[in-house]
């Protein structure tokens, strides 16, 4: 894990917009540049782009490009492991729906 190189780097803000008993919804905004620090998924949770471009995920098995399509959701299960970096020339954003049991 590269905590090196991301420890220059300026950290996503993230806005905790809605808690219940079921959900957590987050906005994630990355400057360029910025990303989250190495952390691992405690939830089921869905991405939805609200920016289209790339960002860069480092993991534990090497680093992996994801194109992502502002409205074209994903989702991940708990236990995913990484840090997430914007190398876009421009802010990106997206809303991170995590799913409680």
């Amino acid at each position: 894990m590269s905590e090196a190189v991301s420890a220059d780097r300026p950290l996503a803000v993230p806005t905790r917009q809605l808690e219940t008993e079921r959900v957590i919804v987050t906005e994630w905004r990355f400057a360029p540049g910025a990303h989250t620090g190495w952390h691992t998924h405690q939830y089921d949770y869905v991405v939805v782009p609200i920016t289209t471009g790339q960002l860069r995920l480092e993991t534990p098995n090497g680093t992996v490009t994801a194109d992502l399509v502002t409205g074209q959701s994903y989702s991940r299960e708990k236990g995913v492991e990484h840090d997430v970096i914007n190398d876009n020339p421009f802010e990106f954003v997206f809303i991170e729906i995590e799913l409680k049991p």
